[in-house]
């Protein structure tokens, strides 16, 4: 846990277990045992890849460069927000075995589109993601698929921001890691 909030106050409660608080032994509140508001706040402390809340937080990339900054929630759109889009990413994955999943998890941070998957790279199916995505955000009618492009150049090259920054690396002589800030983030 971080804290609990109780009558506009901020409770340390640091390291202790929810599940202390849950039995009336959090050392921060003792005999006290918490409400729902209680387990929702501590539920913003938990940083998983997908957070609901009164809505769906995608935490995949929360920051890059102002370039992109509309690529991922229209991606999202694209996927969820047109049955055929829905139907059509749900097809795709729908064979994927628990295995699969692990694999992914544990290679893409390292290996990014590369990564090998059933036989070919990821960036196979990063490819087929965003002409899901495009083809959902096209049926909307609002002119939205624009926002892809950035999305369709990764895909097609296989080479992301990560390696984008990995190759401009060398070129950022004495700055170092803070020429990184200027160029890819916003």
């Amino acid at each position: 846990m971080y804290f609990v909030y109780r009558d506009g106050n901020y409770i340390d409660a640091t390291g202790q277990s929810f599940k202390d608080f849950m039995a009336g032994r959090l050392p921060a509140l003792p005999g006290q045992l918490p409400t729902m508001a209680d387990y929702e706040n501590h539920l913003t402390t938990v940083f998983p890849e997908v957070r609901l809340k009164r809505f769906l937080e995608m935490r995949g990339a929360d920051n890059g460069p102002w370039r992109t900054i509309c690529s991922l929630p229209a991606l999202w759109v694209g996927l969820l927000y047109d049955a055929q889009a829905q139907a059509e990413a749900a097809a795709l994955i729908s064979d994927w075995t628990t295995e699969d999943r692990a694999h992914l998890r544990a290679t893409v941070p390292r290996m990014g589109l590369d990564t090998p998957f059933r036989g070919k790279k990821l960036q196979h199916v990063a490819q087929q993601v965003v002409t899901i995505a495009k083809g959902g955000l096209e049926r909307r009618g609002l002119n939205e698929a624009p926002f892809l492009r950035n999305l369709e150049r990764i895909a097609a090259t296989g080479k992301s921001l990560a390696d984008e920054m990995l190759d401009a690396y060398p070129s950022w002589g004495a700055r170092g890691v803070d020429a990184c800030f200027d160029q890819y983030t916003f």
